[in-house]
């Protein structure tokens, strides 16, 4: 999610996830349209419009994961690890950034001993929400939700690679 501001003191885009974790959120949902073939590291940065060096380490961290898996070489690529309806956008956002709950202060403020000020407060609920609306949804949900508009991939894209949803 990217929010534009005109304030003259916002000089670039807000972020509510991380560069790095849309484009592991573009990656594994082009890959759960083809559950079943390896999608080399090259096809999937053309199709989700992330630089290919970039992606390699994003792959890399959601292998470790054990969300995907990959075979190197001459036809190798990468393919998910289980079906889409098994893999939550969560377990996705944190395989490469986790959502964090805020436990304490995080100013150390001894007045806040044992509780959060309201700002903290507010922004832990903003968390907990977040965190149960990614964990609610699957791959598989929110590439079948609207079939007319494929999440993270362009239409030419998206032809060109022929991408068809998998029931996996």
């Amino acid at each position: 999610m990217v929010i534009d501001c005109d304030h003259p003191l916002h000089t670039k885009e807000s972020r509510l996830l991380s560069q790095t974790t849309e484009y592991a959120l573009r990656a594994m949902s082009c890959l759960a349209y083809m559950p079943d073939e390896l999608v080399s590291t090259a096809q999937l940065a053309e199709v989700t419009h992330v630089p290919m060096n970039y992606l390699a380490k994003v792959l890399q961290l959601l292998a470790k994961a054990e969300l995907i898996n990959g075979r190197r070489g001459v036809g190798g690529g990468y393919r998910l690890n289980r079906p889409a309806k098994e893999i939550s956008l969560l377990d996705v956002i944190g395989a490469i950034d986790p959502i964090e709950r805020i436990e304490s202060c995080p100013l150390k403020l001894e007045n806040h001993s044992g509780k959060l000020c309201p700002l903290h407060s507010r922004l832990d609920m903003a968390a907990k929400l977040m965190i149960e609306t990614f964990d609610g949804m699957t791959l598989h949900d929110m590439i079948a939700s609207d079939p007319t508009t494929r999440p993270l991939c362009s239409t030419e894209m998206t032809t060109r690679v022929n991408l068809t949803l998998g029931e996996s």
